[in-house]
């Protein structure tokens, strides 16, 4: 047991048998004791506490205006209720206001209210959100502020120390450290585009928002999501990386809206035996099955039955990985792909063109859909659809069996390409019957 090893114990024993008013030293045998606290005091003052409320409709107790009529109940006047949730987020721009948080912390908000440091509290707007990402810019009023600087999340590591700041439970700010424990994590939610950093800094519901912070003081990541089976943390949490927060935020700030890369492809995913089968010598990579007139894709030289393997230096697997790694690109962005024909590995630059996201609520569509959030579907650029982004519990839309993840690919047997055509067919029927995609199989639903 070394002199150092032997003193840093008898110090910590002294401290547990010493009076509630004893501190750590400052140093043991000359050395400085570990800590974070430095760290902590310059960021924190940067990461904020977020108070959403919104008023909701109440659900009739009869359920189903046709269920009411055959048994004669009576009619159920719809009330409404005003329901509050807290999230975190994180001070960018002192200087003009602006906040980077989750958009499924504002979405539907009526009112928001951040919270400082210092525990003053402003009032809050979002200037725009983009749920594919689930990010959002909020703007308050500036004035004694603190930014955290945001840093390039593509330079992080497995294994870089982090810490996560935010507001976990409605607690108010709290600290937790850990590691980087993997990059590029996908399929964690059913759409959006993924590209997640996973860490074991401890994130729990309300550090949505928060700050994922490396060890230069410097934001790396907005703290998004959590893997547990008890809604508490397990040591499994994601955060959206800044270099894909940056690009949002400044989009929306420059545009008024997410410009997204379009590639102009539909792609189908390649195994090794899918492979074999087409006489070509790969293990997985993303088939080019139609290329849209005038797209990215044709200006480039990409031809159908060209296997995408790469986009710039990230290796793509399947279609999902290519979808994510073209839509989380802005438009106008240059990117190197590189892709099999005949047997040969070759590789162009591709000027990507424009996606704008246009969503909807299903209460402007259809009575029926009332509780679903709809976007129009970045799966395929040639037969596109309309993905439900979103169904409350409980909702008129829950109720009709429609579930977060579906695609919506035809309406009374007419195929929908985008949300316009789901407007207009739904304002000319009054009942509707939605073939929906959930996963590897095809239902009809009707919406009445």
């Amino acid at each position: 047991m070394s002199t150092t090893y032997r003193l840093i114990r008898a110090s910590l024993l002294m401290f547990v048998a010493a009076t509630s008013t004893a501190a750590l030293p400052d140093s043991v045998n000359g050395r400085p004791l570990p800590s974070l606290a430095p760290l902590v005091k310059q960021v924190a003052p940067a990461v904020v506490n977020i108070r959403v409320s919104q008023t909701v409709r109440s659900q009739s107790p009869y359920g189903d205006e046709m269920f009411r009529r055959f048994f004669g109940l009576p009619n159920f006047e719809g009330g409404s209720r005003e329901i509050a949730s807290a999230g975190s987020g994180v001070i960018v721009d002192a200087a003009n206001g602006y906040i980077l948080t989750n958009h499924h912390v504002v979405d539907g908000a009526d009112k928001i209210q951040i919270s400082l440091f210092n525990d003053d509290t402003l009032d809050a707007e979002v200037i725009g959100s983009d749920a594919a990402t689930d990010i959002a810019v909020l703007k308050v009023d500036p004035g004694n502020l603190v930014e955290l600087p945001i840093g390039d999340s593509d330079l992080v590591e497995v294994g870089d120390f982090v810490i996560a700041i935010g507001n976990p439970f409605g607690l108010g700010h709290t600290v937790t450290s850990g590691i980087v424990s993997a990059l590029g994590r996908t399929g964690i939610s059913h759409n959006g585009y993924e590209d997640f950093i996973q860490t074991d800094a401890s994130i729990n519901p309300g550090n949505s928002g928060g700050a994922l912070v490396n060890m230069r003081g410097e934001l790396v990541g907005i703290n998004s999501a959590i893997v547990s089976r008890t809604g508490g943390n397990v040591g499994i949490g994601f955060a959206v990386p800044s270099a894909i927060a940056r690009s949002i935020m400044r989009q929306i700030l420059d545009f008024g809206e997410v410009r997204r890369g379009l590639l102009g492809v539909s792609i189908q995913t390649i195994d090794k035996e899918s492979a074999k089968a087409l006489g070509a010598e790969v293990d997985s990579g993303a088939l080019v099955s139609a290329i849209e007139p005038e797209s990215a894709a044709e200006e480039a030289g990409l031809h159908v039955d060209d296997i995408i393997i790469r986009v710039n230096d990230r290796k793509i697997d399947n279609s999902r990985e290519l979808a994510n790694a073209i839509g989380l690109k802005g438009s106008g962005e240059i990117v190197d792909i590189e892709f099999v024909r005949d047997g040969k590995t070759r590789t162009v630059k591709a000027k990507l063109g424009r996606r704008t996201i246009t969503q909807s609520s299903g209460g402007d569509i259809h009575p029926g859909l009332t509780g679903a959030r709809f976007a129009t579907s970045s799966a395929s650029a040639t037969t596109g659809g309309v993905d439900v982004t979103e169904v409350e519990p409980g909702s008129a839309a829950a109720q009709r069996g429609l579930r977060s993840g579906d695609v919506i690919i035809a309406v009374n047997r007419q195929q929908v390409q985008n949300l316009q055509q789901l407007q207009e067919i739904a304002d000319a029927n009054r009942i509707l019957f939605l073939l929906v995609q959930r996963g590897d199989r095809s239902l009809m639903l009707q919406i009445r």
